[in-house]
């Protein structure tokens, strides 16, 4: 379907009538939600691809909504949007690059691999310095040894048969830091025959390096904001560590046995020069995470900020295609776009502002991999508050009445319970991931503000009444395919009640008297939330 350019301008100035704030118990809309999906699945908007005009028009689309519901532009600017700086990089194919150790040069690709890097532009970068090997890398294995200006050579993993007194008594395990902190020019890592054979397939890491890469980047010009301070990271594998280590207290084969037993490996010097030779090829774009912000009404809990979010990307054209060109993504996700924005004109129907501000942000290239998200986890918008919860609507299958929903994460924090009550509200079930083997909680946008801390959950319709052979079949014939249209046998009527789950989920965090917080014990809130305040599990 073709909406005419007349239609599409039109829809950004038009104003629906249920909008208006009518007070006491928000209705939610089927027509609205179709509406919303109608027009972000459009082909006019050419797969909204992170980057591009259809994404733009994406982003507009949604900040006029935002505007019309009454909402504060979130952006640090005071604009609505918060742009991503995107770049997409890979290695010249003319020149992939080289390593010299000692007098052998060895091509990219072949014993070595580096990997190619935005901060230099499409420039060649050549790195030449002496080489430290440093066992596995760990804080400790640095004393007495030299490594400023010089290549720090490290052993991937840990040591064999370490407990975890011993590591934690080791000092920092992040290598690359480590090595920065420490002045090192790069660090290089170590592949050994043992690893080859598991972790660490040659020819499955060749062809990742090889592929295009896209990040965001920080005001450094860090991809992912992480600048540990080495001007390169690379690999090298059996054959050409028996070059590296030519002349050394040990050779390679020599260190390879000594990594495969029990305890650490103690550092040394190298003999031979290192130099490092790539080029890569780097196209920079921004791309807007649109956020619209409800202040709170309690001035002791409005600095409190709940996330509810949803990717507005998709992933665009692909003109190799016959036919059908498109990725429409009406399902993934213009549907979870359309139920935030349901649930944020029910908030405003309602009458009744939130005690704690909320967030409703539009996410730019999850499809790329969570790259937005993780950019507004690290920039969060919050001022002098800070982000207490994030609830991330990915993809509802809105195809049947579903009866239960959902919440991937809800086990680790004090947000299942919340989220088992709004539900119950409405005669709706919460279930346990049914899906436990895809470990589905790492792999949307909520993750990103897992990592710094934030208790938060991925919503989805549930499995029963039909839903997981809706699920299940939608997977297998139209997940990130271009039949992924607003065509397909959308229950409307569902959307508008996902809407209300989510508007409920939304006003229980936003109204708590307790911000929600991680369970004692679990993995996540002791990983990243290591210091902050837990809750006890309650009893089965």
């Amino acid at each position: 379907m073709r909406i005419p350019l007349i239609i599409l301008a039109l829809s950004f100035a038009l104003v629906p009538s249920a909008l208006a704030q009518t007070g006491g118990e928000p209705v939610f809309s089927a027509d609205e939600v179709r509406a919303h999906v109608t027009f972000l699945a459009d082909d006019a908007l050419e797969g909204r691809n992170a980057g591009t005009r259809g994404y733009d028009l994406a982003a507009r689309y949604v900040a006029t909504r935002f505007a019309a519901l009454g909402l504060r532009p979130g952006a640090p600017d005071g604009s609505w949007y918060q742009q991503v700086p995107l770049a997409e990089y890979s290695l010249n194919d003319a020149k992939p690059g080289s390593m010299i150790l000692g007098g052998k040069t060895f091509a990219n690709g072949e014993e070595v691999l580096i990997s190619a890097s935005p901060r230099y532009g499409s420039e060649t970068q050549i790195l030449s310095g002496e080489a430290v090997f440093v066992g596995h890398g760990l804080e400790s294995d640095y004393e007495g040894l030299d490594v400023r200006g010089k290549f720090a050579v490290t052993l991937i993993g840990m040591p064999k048969g370490m407990t975890p007194e011993q590591l934690k008594a080791a000092g920092s395990t992040d290598k690359p830091t480590n090595a920065g902190k420490r002045g090192a020019l790069g660090i290089l890592y170590l592949i050994t025959p043992e690893n080859l054979k598991g972790a660490f397939p040659w020819a499955t890491a060749v062809s990742y390096f090889n592929r295009e890469q896209t990040n965001w980047l920080s005001p450094s010009g860090a991809p992912g904001g992480e600048d540990p301070g080495v001007k390169i990271g690379a690999y090298i594998n059996p054959a050409a560590a028996t070059a590296l280590f030519e002349g050394a207290s040990m050779t390679g084969e020599q260190l390879f046995a000594a990594a495969a037993q029990p305890g650490a490996v103690k550092g040394f010097a190298l003999k031979q020069r290192v130099t490092t030779s790539r080029t890569s090829k780097v196209k920079i774009v921004n791309s807007p995470n649109v956020i619209g912000l409800l202040p709170g009404s309690d001035p002791r809990l409005a600095p409190e900020h709940v996330v509810l979010s949803a990717h507005l990307d998709h992933e665009g054209l692909d003109p190799k295609l016959a036919g059908d060109q498109i990725y429409n993504g009406a399902m993934d996700n213009a549907a979870g776009i359309a139920t935030m924005l349901e649930a944020a004109r029910a908030f405003k129907q309602s009458g009744k502002p939130p005690k704690r501000s909320i967030l409703f942000v539009a996410l730019t290239a999850e499809e790329d991999g969570l790259l937005g998200s993780d950019y507004l986890a690290h920039y969060p918008v919050a001022g002098a508050g800070r982000v207490v919860a994030d609830v991330n609507l990915d993809m509802p299958i809105l195809l049947y009445d579903f009866q239960d929903v959902v919440a991937f994460g809800a086990e680790h924090s004090t947000l299942g319970p919340i989220v088992e009550a709004a539900a119950a509200k409405m005669g709706v079930t919460l279930s346990p991931d049914p899906m436990p083997e895809e470990n589905l909680f790492v792999r949307s946008d909520h993750y990103s503000f897992v990592k710094r801390g934030v208790p938060s959950v991925f919503l989805v319709t549930g499995f029963k009444n039909g839903g997981e052979k809706a699920f299940r079949d939608f997977l297998a014939t139209n997940y990130h395919k271009v039949s992924d249209q607003v065509t397909l046998p959308f229950d409307w009527n569902a959307g508008a009640k996902f809407a209300r789950i989510n508007y409920l989920i939304a006003r229980e965090i936003a109204d708590g008297k307790e911000a929600p917080r991680w369970y004692e014990g679990n993995t996540y809130g002791e990983r990243y939330a290591k210091d902050a305040p837990k809750a006890k599990r309650p009893a089965k």
